[in-house]
């Protein structure tokens, strides 16, 4: 564990919080012409013929009125279609692929720290050795040095005395004996000492490499990140201007509304249906949350989550600990195999979208997708302390927060689903210190939060 924030750890979260923060201000001034840009800025690649306009509905209405019009509408709108779907799709992949390389990059730099752990704890072991073993040596050398004064050796070697000839003998060899054991003890300290100097050497190198490889982990997930905005950004253009271009094609191919009026006033009733069941099912989630508060407790032998306890953290998800921290022996299906080492903690409670709860109050540092980890949220709870904790296999739409938000314990901040490697729909719960992970259990009941 080290004194200090990582280099760049600050600045990070000042920039989450400044995007966040710019976000809102650009939403408090959007103009008309920031929407014409937006528009514009949509279609990215898009054949130009469909990127600099949006059908109004009177274009369609005109439209309709005329055959050959009508035809040439329907094209370009199935055009503005087809690359909103195409941009979505781009994206996304590119979300994918930035995420990818930030898993590999965080993996890297799990497996590099928890080598420096491992030379470092050896180091201090063959040091103790050495030490201890040279204070042994140490206090034969006093007990002979207390000893040099003694003539009984030399009265012995020159009486003529055969019993004493013997016991000088006897004597002698006992002399050699304790001189050839602690140049034993001598050697020993000696090999001790230049081991722990070289593994102290090679935990230097390791944590110089260590360093290397959080850069590049922090760099890659503000690649993925930028990536992961980039998508949804994507996805919430076709979410807004998808529904009413599939509308205006259908009207202008619905033979039996003579006028888009007629058209609207159908789509209209079948809106009010689905907002409706929407509204409905909204409750029913609210409600289930709350149930899981309720259920929840800070610590102690509860098994939900989402209540926060006297130290500030909460358990940040229900039900019961279906895999531990550290090594383990790999599940594998037909898809391959997950890791030996075992980064957190998984949670499962049975069922998809269950609320997942923030462990402690932060600044979301991450939100997308993670390789092997699925859709993922990554928050930064230090205030100095270099802690941050992570969330994966979130579900598919899942997402309650974006990247720069400010969440408090406690806060639903996603729901639990079965995305990247994961065999069934649970949470798996990492806490990091200093950019590489530790146990998440030991560290959460030292909180008073129990993970069992």
């Amino acid at each position: 564990m080290e004194d200090a924030r990582r280099p760049g750890q600050a600045s990070l979260v000042r920039r989450a919080r400044a995007a966040r923060q710019g976000r809102r201000r650009s939403g408090a001034v959007l103009s008309i012409a920031t929407v014409g840009a937006l528009i514009l800025g949509l279609f990215l690649g898009a054949p130009a013929a469909y990127a600099d306009d949006y059908p109004s509905w009177d274009d369609v209405q005109a439209a309709k009125a005329n055959e050959d019009a009508a035809a040439n509408e329907v094209g370009r709108i199935q055009g503005l279609i087809a690359s909103l779907t195409q941009n979505v799709a781009d994206t996304k992949a590119a979300a994918e692929a930035a995420g990818n390389e930030y898993f590999a990059a965080q993996q890297a730099l799990d497996a590099q720290a928890r080598r420096l752990a491992d030379l470092q704890g050896q180091a201090d072991t063959q040091k103790k050795v050495a030490d201890d073993t040279a204070s042994k040596a140490g206090q034969i050398a006093a007990q002979l040095s207390r000893d040099g004064g003694d003539t009984t050796a030399l009265q012995l070697f020159f009486s003529k005395s055969t019993a004493n000839t013997d016991e000088l003998l006897q004597r002698l060899g006992q002399m050699d004996r304790v001189l050839s054991g602690t140049q034993a003890i001598y050697d020993k300290a000696l090999e001790a000492k230049n081991t722990a100097q070289s593994l102290t050497d090679q935990a230097t190198s390791a944590k110089v490499e260590r360093d290397r490889l959080a850069k590049i982990a922090e760099e890659k997930m503000q690649k993925a990140q930028a990536a992961a905005d980039a998508a949804a950004k994507a996805l919430a253009n076709q979410q807004t201007y998808l529904g009413q271009l599939q509308a205006q094609l259908a009207a202008l191919q619905d033979t039996t509304a003579k006028t888009v009026a007629q058209y609207q006033a159908g789509e209209a009733a079948r809106a009010a249906a689905e907002a409706a069941r929407q509204a409905q099912l909204a409750a029913e989630r609210q409600a289930a949350e709350e149930a899981a508060r309720q259920n929840g407790g800070g610590g102690g032998g509860n098994s939900g989550g989402g209540s926060v306890g006297s130290g500030g953290w909460v358990r940040p998800f229900g039900g019961y600990q279906s895999s531990g921290y550290g090594y383990r022996v790999p599940d594998c299906d037909v898809w391959g195999c997950s890791s030996s080492f075992h980064a957190g903690v998984d949670l499962a409670d049975g069922s998809c979208g269950s609320p997942i709860f923030a462990a402690h109050s932060g600044t979301v540092v991450y939100a997308g997708w993670n390789g092997g980890y699925g859709n993922y949220i990554k928050i930064d709870n230090s205030d100095g302390t270099g802690l941050a904790t992570g969330y994966g296999h979130i579900l598919n739409g899942g997402y309650n927060v974006s990247g720069g938000d400010w969440v408090n314990a406690g806060q639903v901040i996603a729901y639990a689903g079965n995305t990247g490697g994961s065999f069934g729909c649970h949470l798996h719960f990492e806490v990091y210190q200093w950019g590489s992970t530790i146990n998440p259990i030991n560290f959460m009941e030292n909180q008073g939060v129990y993970m069992g």
